[in-house]
């Protein structure tokens, strides 16, 4: 199991991260191999050693690798201790200063961003799909952030794997709610090949959203509907009439 890495996150002293992929992992079938989401119809044996498996690669306990009950909101909340799956609070956003905590992840196209300001021991994590972007999932996670001691002019973000915008085709209804927000929204919609379609650039969108919260943010630009072999992918899933998929995780975590 070797994790995608960001190069501005490694940097940082006493900071573990990682955006792991379907790779080395025990599910199987659709779900092979790292599949890390209970939410799915995988095994939750198995759900829980995969995600046993991400947690030691970070340096602690599957206990303490804690994932929120994501809904595509711009909620983010401060952990101050782990708690069990069935608590996981409503939210898409998790901040914390307590080492030995990794907050997670679980994407299948949707942007997972890790966040970090090593200056003040604060981490962060968001699930930025672009309901959340849109609603302000980034800037919640930095704020909260700043709560706990952080300076976001200090903090480092990185967007890991997701959808391409040469992937992510959306129809006019979908562009129009962009362009109410701001209409230079716009650069981040490209004709598509269908009529009346267009291809959305959700890695571009979120990378301003970050800056405009004033942090330092890099794109590690890896799609995850291109690249079977190595990630979970809603919408190609969807295209083959799938039922089912896995989730891919990455986490972020303040060394013991």
């Amino acid at each position: 199991m070797k994790p995608l890495t960001s190069p501005s996150l490694s940097a940082l002293n006493g900071i573990a991260h990682g955006y792991f992929g379907r790779r080395g992992g025990v599910s199987t079938g659709v779900f092979a191999s790292l599949n890390c989401g209970y939410g799915s119809d995988d095994d939750a044996d198995l759900v829980r050693e995969n995600r046993t498996r991400v947690a030691a690669w970070l340096g602690t306990g599957e206990p303490r690798l804690l994932t929120v009950y994501q809904v595509h909101s711009a909620e983010a909340v401060c952990v101050t201790a782990p708690w069990t799956r069935g608590d996981a609070p409503k939210a898409d956003g998790m901040a914390t200063s307590v080492r030995g905590i990794a907050l997670g992840v679980l994407a299948a196209d949707c942007a997972p961003v890790l966040f970090a300001d090593a200056e003040a021991g604060v981490v962060g994590s968001a699930h930025a799909g672009w309901k959340g972007a849109i609603g302000g999932v980034v800037e919640a996670v930095v704020s909260a952030m700043e709560g706990l001691g952080a300076r976001r002019a200090r903090v480092r973000a990185a967007i890991g794997p997701c959808i391409s915008q040469t992937a992510y085709e959306v129809g006019p209804e979908f562009r129009e709610r962009f362009l109410e927000h701001a209409a230079a929204n716009a650069r981040f919609f490209a004709p598509g090949a269908r009529r009346g379609h267009w291809q959305f650039d959700l890695p571009g969108y979120v990378t301003l959203r970050a800056q405009a919260a004033g942090v330092q943010v890099e794109a590690l630009g890896v799609c995850t509907y291109a690249d079977e072999a190595s990630y979970f992918s809603f919408r190609r899933t969807t295209h083959r009439a799938e039922t089912q998929y896995g989730r891919n995780l990455s986490a972020i975590m303040l060394k013991p």
